[in-house]
């Protein structure tokens, strides 16, 4: 099956654009905007990402992967890949972006509004620029939005997780773990430093 690559017709297979749409993207996208972007349609488009994700699992050596996340669709380093890769070549983010990105981490789906009352206004724009970045997913809930992590969020903090559950619940191991808990029955998680986690503090909900 070949391709209709804006209106055009394609040499390559769909399974084939559709890897190297996703690698170039560098972000989640849903089956609709693949299908608007490919020229196929939406059942199309599912049913080649299916075959492709098992075409990856299948291939020997291979360093990628596909995976969906709430309903999109990205492409990813094999987390057992990642853990053997230099750090300079994982992705950094400005140091004023750690605090919100640990707090979406730690509460997604998180509302937007709640990180604007812990952070204040600056808070929009720390959304927007994370967004940017390719570190968070924002869904329209009601009157604010679903702040959830990304593949590239995993990869930049080393987590082997993509499932926002497990990114998490591994989070919130991570910071338990290095002791950023007081002893207060209202635990408050602390402002990140250089190395994304620990600094001041800060009150936040439990669910």
């Amino acid at each position: 099956m070949v391709g209709r690559v804006g209106g055009y017709m394609s040499e390559f297979a769909l399974e084939t654009l559709l890897e190297a749409t996703l690698f170039g993207s560098g972000k989640s996208l849903a089956a609709k905007e693949l299908s608007e972007l490919l020229g196929y349609e939406e059942d199309e488009i599912s049913e080649a990402l299916l075959t492709l994700q098992a075409s990856l699992k299948r291939r020997r050596g291979g360093a990628l992967r596909i995976v969906e996340i709430g309903g999109k669709w990205a492409m990813e380093v094999r987390p057992d890949v990642a853990d053997h890769l230099p750090k300079e070549t994982k992705t950094e983010m400005p140091k004023k972006l750690l605090k919100a990105a640990a707090l979406i981490a730690y509460h997604q789906p998180m509302p937007q509004s709640r990180l604007v009352e812990l952070l204040g206004q600056k808070a929009y724009d720390y959304v927007r620029e994370l967004s940017q970045y390719g570190m968070i997913m924002r869904r329209r809930d009601g009157n604010t939005r679903r702040l959830t992590t990304t593949r590239r969020f995993s990869e930049a903090f080393g987590c082997p997780h993509t499932d926002l559950r497990k990114v998490r619940k591994w989070f919130r191991e991570q910071v338990s773990e290095a002791g950023l808990f007081d002893g207060m029955e209202t635990n408050a998680l602390r402002e990140v430093g250089d190395d994304g986690l620990v600094q001041a503090t800060l009150p936040l909900e439990e669910e």
